[in-house]
């Protein structure tokens, strides 16, 4: 059977689609929120590559339980960006363009009124092709279009949480992460599936280097990153790897929300019984 058929037999799948969520991803993010606490003050959030929505949708039910009801009361605001349209969410600005151009940070930032975003968040991943190796180094490429911006946008003290492959080159992406962020942390979600090497890089404190200047331009992984890299010393970081959700709750791989029981009576047990007469 194909894809969609496996989805729909997800039991993260049937309760988005019970509690009218966009995509079943909208349980990574409340997952990893319930470990990290990313939502607490958090008043101005960006959601890059944002389609279908999912995750904006989150952003908008938590972030308005972090607002006053005061006339002087600042407003929670959310910008999703992504190059295809989605369709509109309430409370939600959407920017159809590209990340990986200064033109786009410069239109996240007017929508804050020149102030910049408490969380940035992304869930982008490539059309996967089955070659695991080109897979890992253009979700990683993403990642990096994706920490570009953010610096662009992300206030210092803030938080940046986006998808993440775990192949061969994470040490790098690890060293280059904590660069900007004084806590960078894996996170696997558990609605995320068991068979699939995605996790979530939650990095939080951002803290650019003294005389930092945002740039557009594109870091390559060029580096070869196996267990003999380069990298040593501080830049050969070891990242804590933290499961989230509670783990009474609904594995990634259950098709049902019933509990499972078992047979009232197996049909091979009369035959065994026959036999032993």
């Amino acid at each position: 059977m194909g894809k969609t058929s496996k989805d729909k037999r997800d039991v993260y799948y049937r309760l988005a689609k019970e509690q009218g969520w966009r995509a079943r991803s909208a349980f990574k993010l409340l997952q990893v929120d319930e470990e990290f606490n990313l939502f607490e003050g958090v008043k101005r959030a960006v959601d890059l590559c944002a389609a279908p929505g999912s995750w904006s949708q989150v952003l908008s039910q938590k972030l308005s339980q972090n607002v006053g009801e005061g006339e002087g009361e600042e407003q929670a605001k959310i910008v999703a960006v992504d190059l295809q349209a989605m369709a509109p969410l309430p409370g939600v600005i959407q920017l159809q363009g590209d990340i990986t151009k200064v033109s786009t940070a410069e239109q996240i930032i007017s929508h804050f009124e020149g102030e910049l975003a408490d969380l940035v968040v992304c869930d982008g991943a490539p059309d996967v092709t089955g070659l695991h190796d080109m897979d890992e180094y253009i979700q990683a490429q993403l990642l990096l279009a994706a920490l570009n911006i953010t610096t662009h946008v992300l206030r210092p003290g803030g938080a940046f949480v986006a998808k993440i492959f775990r192949g061969k080159d994470i040490t790098l992406l690890y060293a280059q992460l904590k660069i900007f962020f004084k806590t960078v942390t894996c996170s696997k979600p558990r609605s995320s599936r068991n068979s699939s090497i995605e996790a979530f890089i939650v990095c939080q404190d951002y803290s650019p280097p003294e005389g930092y200047q945002p740039t557009m331009a594109n870091p390559l992984l060029d580096l070869s990153c196996g267990l003999s890299n380069e990298l040593a010393g501080p830049n050969r970081e070891i990242v804590p790897f933290i499961a989230c959700g509670d783990l009474s709750g609904f594995d990634s791989e259950q098709s049902s929300s019933a509990p499972a029981q078992p047979p009232t009576s197996l049909p091979y047990k009369t035959t065994i019984r026959l036999q032993r007469q």
